[in-house]
């Protein structure tokens, strides 16, 4: 059961809303407390010989941070820099600092690396950007700077993560849910608005979604706490459907009429949502908790309730279906690939950002 069932379980309460409310006290007196002693010293920061990128949020869930990642890491490597990706790895099943290197690492499966670097390393292959994992981004970051001379490092979901020194910050905010409705566990902001302040280009993300007065009002109330802060408007634009039977691209306008979809997201209405605007009737909708590790079990039971309509579902949870899942869908199935995008002159500002 996700954080947000769980939170609407125990807000039908009027006693939930007190108790909710004083846990999210108890967080933010914790998170305040953490920024203390690092900015007292008393916790240190560590530095490696590398230019720092960080991107991350201040919400709990799905906000666009592996397609901007992607997005950096291509362009700086377009740029001649030599670029690595460090990652936690969240839910891996191995929690130690060990550190995992993908690097064209055929027989590393997605469950050592974690679904998101394992999904980054097959994208990023092309341009030769090593996706280093570890619960210690520090250790991580002094590999990549080792082992690959990397001048840049793309800190993957590490705003919140003050250990390793950084030189630029980037926070994504989802424009259809901007700013959480409270603190966890209350609501979903991992730290108070003041800590945009921090934060040295952000990325509003869905901007397509919501309407023009929608995003003025946002973006007022962002400058109201970092007024000098650069907002780019991104779109998760999608690029094209690949038919994972055939292994062949499929155009965006040669998928229309009814289908189904399935997606293990933190946001897994915004991939509905995009579909229904390229001209899909959504007849059926499998949501899965983040992460989620499917099972044959799984497979069989949507392929048995889908009829003989189209199966989509994203790249992300492609890359985490069971072995064997050729063997119960044999049409039909494919994956939305979806890139991040910039509007106006968003593009450049990320550059001039980015640049070492």
């Amino acid at each position: 059961m996700g954080l947000e069932n769980i939170r609407k379980k125990i807000l039908k309460y009027k006693i939930g809303h007190y108790a909710l409310k004083a846990c999210s006290v108890l967080y933010l007196i914790a998170v305040k407390l953490n920024l203390l002693l690092y900015k007292l010293k008393i916790k240190k920061q560590k530095s490696v010989d590398s230019f720092v990128i960080c991107i991350g949020n201040i919400t709990a869930g799905g906000t666009g941070k592996t397609p901007t990642v992607l997005l950096c890491a291509r362009i700086l490597a377009e740029m001649g820099l030599r670029v690595a990706v460090v990652s936690r790895g969240y839910k891996r099943p191995k929690k130690e600092e060990e550190v995992v290197v993908l690097y064209d690492q055929k027989s590393l499966d997605w469950q050592n690396a974690g679904d998101e670097p394992y999904m980054m390393n097959l994208l990023l292959k092309e341009k030769q950007v090593p996706v280093i994992v570890s619960k210690s981004r520090y250790k991580a970051a002094k590999r990549a700077t080792e082992e690959f001379k990397s001048q840049v490092i793309l800190l993957d979901d590490g705003f919140q993560h003050h250990k390793l020194k950084r030189d630029r910050n980037i926070v994504l905010l989802d424009a259809q849910k901007p700013f959480g409705g409270g603190l966890l566990p209350y609501g979903n902001l991992r730290e108070p608005l003041t800590a945009l302040e921090r934060a040295d280009l952000l990325f509003l993300t869905h901007s397509d979604l919501v309407s023009e007065s929608k995003l003025a009002s946002i973006k007022k109330r962002i400058k109201h706490y970092n007024p000098s802060l650069p907002v780019l408007e991104a779109v998760h634009k999608p690029k094209n459907y690949f038919d994972l039977i055939k292994n062949e691209p499929v155009a965006l306008d040669a998928m229309k009429g009814s289908a189904v979809c399935f997606c293990a997201l933190g946001d897994p209405k915004s991939f509905e949502t995009t579909l229904k605007n390229l001209g899909i009737n959504l007849k059926q909708t499998w949501r899965y908790a983040d992460h989620k590790k499917y099972t044959l079990d799984d497979i069989k039971n949507m392929v048995s309730l889908r009829g003989n309509l189209p199966l989509i579902t994203t790249f992300k949870d492609y890359v985490k279906l069971p072995d064997g899942w050729q063997e119960y869908v044999k049409d039909n199935f494919y994956m939305l690939e979806i890139e991040m995008s910039l509007t106006g002159d968003g593009l450049e500002t990320l550059k001039e950002t980015i640049e070492p």
